[in-house]
């Protein structure tokens, strides 16, 4: 399939290099044009100098930017450009009324949308094996489905546009409650002084177990804060996630809460830091 990804971060940056591994024909577009001419390089792409190069002819155009803005832009660009009756796929983490809004426009210019965030971070973008909520018509998943297969261990359709963002939401909602549990726990153990290593190794097997506990626990235990998916970011989500949330209705205490606390993170200097940085918030004098 002739595909063009747009956005080559530490995740699209990986993604892409799935799709031209798959043997598919792919054409990228970043807005520092050496990485994307590094990475044609690198996987024997080709590097679009606009998003409208990049894009001519393809049936199926991934996104993975920045926000709803950024979205915006680029379906602005792209559309006029890529082949008609094909699938975008934005695997940015938006608003759900963006994927909408995304989805009638797309429609409109007889093209097919699909919300697809993602799981996984940084190291399942490497490894190809990222989880994929999708929302959009079932035809438009249809088409969307073989691309995204290329880089991805699961990948369901939750429903119409919008649902996948929905769904990247409860995933974001239940990431947020977990590593500030986590966080505390770290903390509790240590101003306890009792041994770490044992304790994770007592509490690891049990009921207390998660992806978080057994990728985190012990580099909160060594302060170290280094592992891509940046404080930053989690703060756009879970502000998106809030806003949904008045929306409709939803209460969401713990979530508004630890929001509060990645603010203080990002006031101690971690806007970079990754999320397991909670518990750093807790070591301070």
């Amino acid at each position: 399939m002739k595909v063009a990804f747009i956005g080559l971060g530490v995740m699209g940056y990986p993604m892409a290099g799935h799709l031209a591994s798959a043997g598919h024909e792919v054409s990228v577009f970043n807005r520092s044009p050496e990485k994307a001419n590094r990475w044609a390089a690198q996987y024997g792409g080709r590097a679009g100098a606009t998003i409208a190069e990049a894009v001519a002819g393809c049936s199926a155009v991934a996104l993975c930017v920045g926000n709803d803005d950024d979205v915006r832009g680029c379906l602005e660009a792209l559309l006029p450009a890529m082949g008609e009756g094909g699938v975008i796929i934005d695997h940015t983490t938006t608003s759900a009324r963006l994927a909408r809004e995304a989805a009638e426009t797309a429609r409109a210019h007889g093209r097919w949308f699909v919300d697809a965030p993602v799981s996984g971070g940084q190291a399942g973008a490497e490894a190809g094996a990222l989880s994929v909520m999708a929302g959009g018509e079932e035809q438009a998943f249809a088409l969307a489905e073989p691309v995204i297969a290329a880089y991805a261990k699961a990948i369901r359709r939750i429903g119409g546009p919008g649902a996948g963002q929905l769904c990247k939401m409860v995933n974001q909602i239940c990431i947020a409650g977990v590593v500030q549990g986590l966080a505390e726990a770290v903390h509790f153990a240590k101003t306890a002084g009792i041994d770490t290593n044992a304790v994770y190794e007592a509490v690891s097997k049990g009921a207390a177990q998660s992806w978080q506990m057994d990728n985190r626990f012990k580099t909160m235990v060594e302060g170290r804060f280094d592992f891509g998916f940046a404080v930053d970011w989690m703060r756009k989500d879970l502000g998106l996630v809030l806003d949904e949330a008045r929306a409709n209705g939803a209460t969401l205490g713990l979530t508004a809460l630890v929001d509060q606390f990645y603010a203080d993170v990002q006031k101690m200097g971690g806007r970079r830091w990754d999320t397991s940085s909670l518990a750093a918030r807790l070591e301070r004098p």
